[in-house]
């Protein structure tokens, strides 16, 4: 999935040309529906605060429909290395495909949103391999520039055996400072309960538990969204511990992110 530098850059700069002004339409001949993409490249791919390509870059994109009911549908997706990673060379995997749907409307300064998001990791897996493959439903409310979003796992949550249930309770906020600036701000928590195998308890509700932060800024130049942002968690990642790769990497431990990206 990794792509030259060079290349992504050169798309970037091709979608990010200005189009020729659109014509004004009347109210009566407005398309009910919306078609977007998006298309963008990060130092690091960080999910929930947690390493997804072990320091890498990833590039990223997706496409999305609305329509003027409030209903919407959109796929999106980004190479990953988490998986193959801790394979020991048995799992081939290097994708992470999103397909999600829902309902979301405003209401003046209030939002909701209600949806089901499924995470795809196609790939060659070892028999009795749990699958990564995790599908969420999520709600979420919205006052101006803050949002709470819920998402409850109705299925094992990427891979963690019997970890059907597990929750992510999301709090974030978007704030203009001034000078074309965005200050980004979040904090999350994501529970996973206790689980077993086999009859046998394979881990405790708080060992895979933990909260994750961000602040960031960003801003709109030459055509393109740019982001840099600081990441941490509190996930444990000593040997032998949920958030500790393969590899030795502390999966967690807090770094800096850029971003560049580009919607269409």
């Amino acid at each position: 999935m990794n792509k030259p530098l060079h290349a992504v850059l050169l798309a970037l700069a091709a979608v990010s040309g200005m189009s020729p002004p659109a014509r004004a339409q009347s109210p009566a001949s407005e398309s009910p529906h919306a078609f977007t993409g998006n298309l963008g490249l990060v130092s690091e791919y960080r999910y929930r605060g947690i390493a997804q390509t072990d320091g890498r870059p990833a590039l990223q994109g997706g496409f999305d429909y609305a329509h003027a009911s409030g209903l919407y549908l959109g796929t999106w997706a980004t190479n990953v290395s988490w998986l193959s990673d801790g394979g020991g060379g048995t799992v081939s995997n290097s994708l992470e495909w999103d397909f999600y749907g829902g309902y979301k409307r405003t209401i003046g300064d209030f939002g909701y949103d209600a949806g089901l998001l499924h995470y795809y990791y196609p790939g060659s897996y070892p028999p009795g391999y749990t699958s990564p493959d995790t599908t969420e439903l999520y709600v979420a409310g919205s006052w101006k520039m803050l949002t709470l979003k819920y998402s409850y796992g109705l299925s094992n949550l990427f891979g963690a055996v019997d970890s059907k249930g597990a929750g992510y309770l999301d709090l974030s906020g978007n704030f203009e400072v001034g000078g074309g600036f965005t200050l980004v701000a979040h904090v999350g928590h994501q529970a996973v309960p206790a689980g077993s195998a086999n009859g046998v308890q394979v881990r405790s509700s708080s060992d895979c538990s933990y909260t994750d932060w961000k602040l960031g800024v960003t801003r709109e130049m030459l055509g393109l969204s740019w982001g840099l942002s600081w990441i941490d968690t509190n996930a444990k990642a000593d040997p032998g511990q949920c958030y500790r790769s393969a590899l030795g990497r502390d999966l967690g431990k807090g770094t800096a992110v850029l971003s560049v990206s580009k919607t269409f």
